[in-house]
């Protein structure tokens, strides 16, 4: 059971709508997150080749049509622009799948990502793909993955610590994003290679309509750990899977999704490295630079 929300003005999807909890199709096969702007959206006909060979799809009689919800980054000023996702890739991407902890950083959708564009991409670092989770009481579990590629900065939403953002033009360490849009107001803003992609995942039983819920809830989590969020750059997109049969309260499951979510973010900063001249956080703040 799959729900989602959009709050990013510059969306790249595919199949979303069927999600709206009147339309028909009420589960989901597998969700895609992906880099390479609209062209990375082709990795889902991969999925849906390898879910068909497994025989998993939506029964329409004469075949198994596989439902596999997409969103993408953009990512294409990072590296070569004619490197980006391929069904093949999205064909390997179910291959590999396991059990195993989510790798973070530099993998998947994460690859190419970069935060804090409102300088120029020029001036940005290394975003990432992250994973975080929540074991309430003794079976409820509550997991999210984030790939991190803003066009604002992030932040820790305990401390209030800029952790990545703007590369100072001038020197060392970030500026704040919000004194910096201040600074340059009625200037033209250079923010194009944007958009943060979320999904919480909980093995708790929900309705298409509770996971619509879980998805909006989640982008509050976002919200804590990303500014500006939401802007006409971004095409923030979050989705919320429900993958079991625990019983609890969708407030529950929405506010903790939130949380998991803005800890995804931070691991996916945190676990990014340096990539094609884009400084990972931790190396433009090694040596004591502060934010």
């Amino acid at each position: 059971m799959a729900g989602v929300d959009v709050r990013g003005s510059a969306p790249g999807t595919r199949e979303n709508h069927l999600l709206n909890p009147v339309n028909f199709v009420q589960k989901v096969h597998a969700v895609l997150l992906s880099g390479g702007s609209a062209y990375g959206l082709a990795a889902a006909d991969g999925v849906m080749r390898w879910l068909e060979e497994h025989e998993l799809g939506l029964d329409v009689g004469v075949a198994k049509v596989p439902i596999v919800p997409a969103a993408v980054i953009f990512d294409l000023g990072t590296g070569s622009a004619k490197t980006r996702p391929t069904a093949e890739a999205g064909y390997a991407a179910c291959e590999a799948a396991n059990t195993e902890p989510v790798a973070q950083g530099n993998v998947g959708a994460g690859t190419g990502a970069t935060i804090g564009k409102l300088l120029g991409f020029n001036h940005s670092t290394k975003g990432g793909l992250g994973s975080a989770s929540r074991r309430l009481g003794s079976s409820l579990v509550i997991a999210a993955l984030a790939v991190v590629n803003p066009f604002g900065e992030v932040i820790d939403p305990k401390t209030q610590q800029l952790i990545s953002g703007i590369r100072n033009p001038l020197g060392e360490g970030f500026i704040p994003a919000l004194q910096t849009m201040e600074t340059i107001y009625g200037q033209t803003w250079a923010g194009l290679s944007n958009t943060t992609l979320g999904l919480i995942a909980t093995n708790a039983a929900l309705s298409k309509a509770e996971a619509t819920k879980v998805a909006q809830m989640g982008h509050d989590g976002l919200a804590r750990a990303i500014r500006p969020i939401h802007t006409m750059f971004d095409g923030d997109t979050v989705y919320a899977l429900s993958t079991g049969d625990q019983k609890a309260d969708v407030n529950l499951i929405g506010t903790f999704g939130a949380e998991v979510l803005a800890e995804a973010v931070l691991n996916g900063v945190r676990a990014a490295e340096t990539l094609a001249g884009v400084p990972a956080a931790k190396d433009v703040l090694a040596g004591g630079e502060g934010a």
